[in-house]
């Protein structure tokens, strides 16, 4: 029976939040939606869980035939709403009408009422945190966010088939441009890398508001701090989450390889011209999280 409040992992995508999800979920005491789950596949939800905590984690991986945790965005659409799948702008308490609440309720408490075991209910989201929303919905929800250098991002989402911006801020995934950051863009010319990095700063910008307003119920988890140390950063998650570390646990983590092999691949990846043009509109965000700059002062 569910006892803890529920759980959001919540990051800019293409952060390791997905990984972050799929190592919480191998916990016995947290149940999450799955990707079956989301196709409308709904008999035997525990089973479901019970089968993806035995797999190997080789199984989950994305592009193939597989079942594990998933955002559930199509469930989402047809059972809450689609403003809460791809949201123009960062949801807040003040889009959460009452029969928004009761669906997201109705959501969680049907997901959760046959499995026995479960303490938590645990989620993730990416791209808007969304957190201030889920916040007003489920009040002592506590929230992840798996933050990752923003070069990385931005390097990623270029590669990947379903980013949309290439198509501008009046087609991509975030809606339009506070002017600020339009001119930051503006300013080194409106390049195609440098949308991206702005992409990043614009997400991370609201994340960074909704943590000032959460306080303790937020935790920050670093993408390179979790490949250099997993247990110490799961450890931090699992306590936020107010979940204990035991043997079932520890056998599913062991599942899992973490490689660095990616950490700084963006700096073959991009050209230098364009890091330093990244670098000149998120370079304070990086540094507030910790990451050191590429390009010289003299670059900037």
């Amino acid at each position: 029976m569910t006892s803890l409040p529920p759980t959001f992992i919540i990051g800019t995508g293409r952060c390791g939040s997905t990984l972050v999800h799929e190592i919480v979920a191998r916990h016995p005491a947290v149940g999450f939606v799955t990707n079956l789950d989301d196709l409308g596949i709904r008999q035997g939800n525990a089973q479901q869980l019970t089968l993806w905590r035995r797999l190997p984690a080789a199984l989950s991986d994305k592009g193939r035939a597989r079942l594990a945790p998933s955002e559930g965005y199509r469930v989402i659409s047809r059972d809450v709403s689609p403003a809460l799948v791809d949201p123009v702008a960062d949801p807040t308490a003040a889009d959460l009408s009452p029969w928004l609440n009761e669906r997201l309720h109705a959501f969680v408490d049907d997901r959760m009422r046959h499995l026995d075991a479960a303490e938590v209910f645990v989620h993730k989201f990416t791209g808007w945190p969304r957190a201030r929303l889920l916040d007003a919905a489920f009040p002592g929800a506590n929230f992840v966010h798996v933050v990752r250098d923003g070069r990385a991002v931005a390097n990623s989402w270029l590669q990947m088939d379903w980013w949309r911006g290439h198509l501008g801020p009046t087609g991509w995934h975030f809606g339009p441009l506070p002017a600020a950051l339009d001119d930051a863009w503006a300013h080194v010319g409106r390049t195609q890398p440098t949308l991206a990095g702005v992409a990043w700063r614009l997400l991370t910008d609201t994340y960074e508001e909704c943590a000032a307003e959460l306080g303790r119920r937020w935790l920050t988890v670093r993408y390179e701090d979790l490949v250099a140390d997993p247990k110490a950063q799961i450890t931090r998650v699992l306590d936020h989450i107010g979940l204990p570390w035991n043997d079932a646990f520890e056998s599913g983590l062991g599942r899992y390889a973490f490689s660095p092999a990616r950490l700084t691949a963006y700096r073959d990846e991009l050209s230098p011209a364009q890091i330093t043009d990244i670098e000149k509109v998120i370079g304070d965000n990086l540094e507030r999280y910790g990451y050191d700059r590429v390009s010289t002062p003299g670059d900037q």
